[in-house]
């Protein structure tokens, strides 16, 4: 422990801690609370911690119980507020280090944090079974597929009928629509994962520049970038793939909006610290985000939104977020959403590696 910083070794908890003077003011937040506020540390020291909470005559009550009770624990449940998603609950144990102590210890605890572990092991669970599902669909379609087409051509040879050929141009017409699905469904396993050293920004302008050129009137898409984020490596064509996926449903949910020049989508990026992604601790990670001001999911698809298939709007593939979430898991990644009427959040996390790494070949899937 270090004699200039005395609470150091606590970054190395995956806890939230605060320490606050008696003039409520932070004095000390660990890693995990930096990113469980998302405030950097350098915003959060001096900040009076009731600015952090909702409830905050409730706040006031149990730092003044601790004050007065030297050796007590107070514990409650708070509603924290977080920088761009809705406010959070979680458990708060305030107490005093020692009798002596000038400022008081907090523990935040997120109160879903076991649920979030348990939907996020869900969902890699239920990728690995997509991809099982697609290899064997694969099988079961291609071959077959291959044998109708040629038939209906071989069919159409023995036709003198105009009118009769036309029936066989709609069984050719639709074998090719059912490969050309299969091909894209197969797309992000065949294709293997190759890092290479990228700047996120310039995913992201990219990503930025396609979209305006398809929308140039009615939509403004607002850069809310660290520019202090360093390199790291990652698939330069899957990330912008992952990120061109999620603008473009927010853009395709923003169409009344953008007819009416009141669409916004914000690129927000950022670095947390101490992450723990698939039950693997990295020191740092990329956590971006996709933000739009449009109707929001609808409810009885916000638990489906990742799955094979799946589209909320007529005639959609259900295949972009699907693609997204299986580019982000091969860069050892999560991806979730939140979700609520007028603004939906997507959210990326991706550990920053800063050295190349050896591929995972049972990353990708040969059908």
């Amino acid at each position: 422990m270090s004699a200039n910083d005395p609470w150091a070794s606590l970054d190395l908890l995956a806890t939230a801690v605060l320490m606050v003077n008696k003039n409520g003011q932070v004095t000390f937040a660990n890693s995990s609370a930096e990113n469980l506020l998302e405030i950097a540390k350098r915003a959060l020291m001096g900040l009076p911690v009731e600015l952090l909470f909702l409830n905050r005559g409730q706040l006031k009550k149990m730092m003044s119980d601790v004050w007065l009770n030297a050796c007590s624990l107070n514990r409650q449940l708070l509603d924290l507020r977080r920088g761009s998603f809705s406010p959070l609950q979680v458990h708060v144990t305030m107490s005093l280090p020692d009798p002596q102590s000038d400022a008081i210890l907090f523990e935040l605890r997120e109160v879903e944090q076991q649920l979030k572990v348990d939907r996020e092991s869900r969902m890699l669970d239920q990728s690995q079974a997509n991809r099982e599902l697609i290899r064997n669909l694969a099988h079961e379609i291609k071959n077959p597929l291959g044998g109708i087409r040629g038939a209906a051509q071989l069919l159409e040879g023995e036709f003198d009928d105009p009118g009769l050929k036309e029936y066989t141009q709609v069984i050719i017409k639709e074998s090719d629509r059912l490969q050309t699905l299969v091909d894209r469904l197969l797309a992000p396993h065949r294709k293997p994962h190759v890092p290479s050293l990228i700047s996120i920004h310039e995913v992201c302008e990219r990503v930025r520049s396609l979209i305006l050129a398809e929308h140039p009137k009615g939509l403004v898409i607002v850069r809310d970038y660290d520019t202090s984020i360093p390199d790291f490596y990652g698939d330069f064509e899957q990330l912008i793939q992952v990120i061109l996926n999620i603008v473009h449903n927010a853009t395709q949910a923003l169409s009344e909006h953008i007819q009416k020049s009141e669409a916004k989508i914000v690129l927000c990026t950022r670095v947390v610290r101490q992450l723990t992604l698939h039950r693997k601790r990295h020191r740092l990670a990329l956590d971006l985000r996709v933000i739009d001001n449009g109707p929001g999911i609808p409810v009885d698809l916000r638990e489906k939104i990742f799955f094979p298939l799946v589209s909320g709007r007529e005639g959609g593939s259900g295949l972009g977020l699907t693609l997204a979430q299986t580019f982000v898991q091969q860069h050892g990644g999560s991806i979730d959403c939140d979700s609520q009427p007028g603004r939906t959040a997507f959210r990326v996390l991706l550990p920053m590696l800063m050295q190349r790494q050896e591929q995972d070949r049972n990353s990708s899937i040969e059908p």
